[in-house]
């Protein structure tokens, strides 16, 4: 995730998204079973039924903010760091530092680079996302912190995965339509 002017190896993308899925995944199973409060009857939508699980892990005077202390959205917060690192200073974010060094010298040159703006993009609509879900969870939306984490968890599998990045289609239409990116004509 080197950034030169000529563009960036497209591997260290792929490979940030996967250490972000992990994360990812870690906090979305967190949050399904996680000790927040605001879900704490059973929910039922026909096949599926959801029963969280509820703990007295918590000192009982912390019981109206309990739900930011949620091990999920601790991890989330974490995470929405991680992308905000990314977006303001891609050079020395620990994924990108941690593939130049230990694994972009083990592989070949890449065959070709890409331009590293929708790559930053992509960080920043993670961002938003995992920024939506931690403000709507703060704010006692019971199944913002689920939904936000699961949404983000896809965007970074497909990247992963099959280096399909969704953030970077965004920004892709976004310029077609020169919304961002080129220099709108006079």
């Amino acid at each position: 995730m080197s950034e030169s002017p000529a563009g960036i190896d497209p591997r260290g993308p792929r490979f940030a998204a996967a250490i972000t899925t992990v994360l990812l995944a870690v906090a979305t199973y967190l949050a399904l079973v996680g000790t927040s409060p605001r879900v704490s009857e059973p929910v039922s939508f026909g096949w599926f039924a959801y029963q969280p699980l509820t703990g007295a892990a918590f000192h009982p005077g912390l019981a109206p903010w309990r739900h930011l202390a949620d091990p999920a959205f601790i991890l989330l917060v974490v995470i929405a760091a991680l992308f905000l690192w990314a977006v303001v200073s891609p050079r020395t974010a620990p994924w990108g530092v941690v593939f130049r060094h230990l694994v972009r010298p083990h592989l070949a040159p890449p065959a070709e680079l890409e331009d590293p703006r929708p790559p930053r993009f992509a960080q920043g609509v993670g961002l938003c996302v995992t920024g939506a879900g931690l403000i709507l969870h703060a704010a006692g939306v019971p199944w913002a912190l689920v939904i936000a984490a699961a949404a983000a968890l896809i965007a970074a599998f497909l990247n992963a995965a099959f280096g399909f990045c969704l953030g970077c289609q965004i920004y892709l239409l976004l310029q077609r339509a020169r919304l961002i990116g080129r220099s709108r004509a006079v």
